[in-house]
């Protein structure tokens, strides 16, 4: 699930709960708990405000059993009311998206769903986030279940670049555009940017800070075709990343920042003992301010529109 800082964040949902309510009227209480869509998938949530902004109602959610960091404000085509159908809506929607969730007396256990995307993002996400993507067997490891909560190494990616994994969301999702590629800088240039930062502020190159960049590159290159593109961006892979060239020689910091959204899910599967991960999640969080730091530089402003886009519509990790 990614998550947006702005109050008025555009809408995400990839359906619509149905008519807009009369501009005099709110459809959803404070208080009420309802059912609201997060990008691909449909998560417990409650309404905390309810406000009239330009005749229409925008609503401040909280979604349950998730830090309170990711609550935001969504229109109410976002929503659903907590019905029995609309619950089964949302198990339809698990069952499709490959989440293995636990029902009891026909509701969806509270079961912490995957970030998304990272992120949303995520968001999300994916929203992505980001930031969350659909369930597949890849290259990494065997088909992912769920994970413990205590089993994923925590990364915590900064609130501008949260916002980033928004901004990339609507621009392929939702505006049909793509990142121009190839990108420079790179995700290699990048990493060696990173690498020449730590050199110059250590006084000497570490063998640990080596290591997490190529791990990082290695994830990166396994990770891009089957679960850090869009479906929209599929057809622009195929054609782009042919032979034996590796994606991290032609992607950037869009997709880079993606893997940030997935890499606890991914590392869950290694035997990390309790000291390396919390290293690990420090040089990773090192790694996401210095992103952050050349933000403006490293990432794109505007995606390219030139092109048309597979796959219109929906927009989630297919």
């Amino acid at each position: 699930m990614a998550n947006s800082s702005r109050d008025d964040s555009p809408t995400d949902g990839d359906t619509s709960s149905g008519d807009a309510p009369p501009s005099n009227s709110s459809l959803y209480s404070e208080g009420e708990k309802i059912l609201a869509y997060h990008g691909p998938r449909i998560y417990e949530a409650k309404v905390q405000k309810a406000e009239l902004r330009k005749n229409e109602w925008r609503y401040f959610v909280h979604y349950l059993g998730w830090n309170k960091n990711w609550d935001e404000w969504v229109g109410g085509d976002r929503l659903l009311k907590n019905t029995e159908d609309n619950i089964m809506k949302q198990q339809a929607l698990d069952k499709k998206q490959g989440v293995d969730k636990n029902t009891k007396s026909g509701r969806s256990a509270q079961t912490k769903p995957k970030s998304s995307s990272d992120a949303k993002a995520e968001k999300e996400d994916h929203k992505n986030n980001v930031t969350k993507g659909k369930k597949r067997k890849n290259d990494l490891g065997a088909e992912k279940d769920i994970v413990s909560l205590e089993k994923l190494v925590k990364i915590q990616i900064p609130p501008t670049l949260r916002k980033q994994l928004v901004d990339d969301w609507e621009f392929i999702s939702q505006q049909d555009k793509l990142v121009k590629l190839p990108r420079s800088p790179t995700v290699d240039d990048i990493l060696q940017k990173y690498l020449d930062y730590r050199t110059k502020k250590d006084g000497k190159v570490t063998d640990s800070v080596g290591e997490v960049l190529k791990g990082i590159r290695c994830y990166f290159d396994k990770a891009l075709p089957v679960m850090l593109l869009y479906k929209k961006e599929r057809k622009q892979y195929q054609e782009t990343v042919v032979g034996d060239v590796s994606p991290s020689t032609i992607y950037g910091a869009e997709h880079l920042l993606r893997l940030f959204v997935k890499l606890p899910e991914l590392l869950a599967y290694v035997n990390i003992e309790e000291e390396t991960q919390t290293r690990l999640q420090q040089k990773l969080l090192d790694f996401l301010k210095f992103l952050q730091k050349n933000q403006s530089t490293f990432f794109l402003s505007a995606y390219d529109g030139s092109k048309s886009v597979e796959g219109k519509g929906k927009g989630k990790h297919d």
